[in-house]
């Protein structure tokens, strides 16, 4: 992909992750004062793009080696096949998740999300896919994202409302309710679906 068909906010991601690198392994004095430089030139591009206040910015873009942010995202069905949503403060639904947690795993995490969201208790048997964010969301995140879609089944609990989830509700397929993009498009709710049905459904990776 040459740089004219490239937005600015990939430019710039692309820009404050070579600076971050630079700034992992660099050992010259002078080299690190010019990543430095480059890694604040960047970051006040994302925040322009991002409409985020260039401090908040900085705080979000962890030092070290960068790496991307992980998500994940449960599929739980009921016994008539339809899937669990849950409606989020902004009027969209979603999927039950959110940001993987530094002491988690990606199994952890999926059953710990949805408990918080909805109030059950799950066991997570399979995972579904792992999908890069920037191929099939709406992308606004100033840094790279992996969603993992992990098919897990209720045990237990029932939902109360919380500062995350107004209700939940089950869906059928073909009559999905708005969704939040960012989190999850139509397709990636169909690709749960089809996992659902196919007990021989093998994981998709990219």
């Amino acid at each position: 992909m040459i740089a004219a068909d490239r937005t600015l906010l990939e430019q710039a991601r692309e820009l404050q992750a070579l600076a971050q690198t630079g700034l992992a392994y660099c050992k010259d004095p002078f080299d690190r004062e010019r990543y430095e430089r480059i890694r604040a030139i960047a970051v006040d591009m994302l925040a322009m793009q991002a409409d985020v206040p260039a401090e908040e910015m900085r705080r979000l873009l962890s030092a070290g080696y960068p790496t991307p942010k992980l998500d994940t995202r449960a599929a739980i069905f009921d016994e008539s096949g339809r899937i669990l949503m849950a409606h989020e403060n902004s009027g969209e639904w979603s999927l039950p998740g959110g940001w993987v947690d530094e002491d988690q795993s990606v199994r952890s995490n999926a059953v710990k999300e949805v408990k918080e969201e909805t109030g059950f208790d799950v066991r997570a048997e399979r995972l579904i896919a792992v999908q890069d964010c920037a191929n099939h969301n709406a992308l606004t995140y100033p840094y790279g994202v992996l969603k993992f879609f992990v098919l897990c089944r209720r045990v237990n609990g029932r939902f109360t409302p919380n500062i995350e989830t107004t209700e939940i509700r089950y869906f059928e397929e073909g009559r999905l309710p708005r969704l939040s993009e960012t989190r999850n498009t139509a397709e990636q709710i169909a690709m749960c679906f089809a996992a659902h049905r196919d007990p021989d459904w093998v994981t998709l990776f990219e």
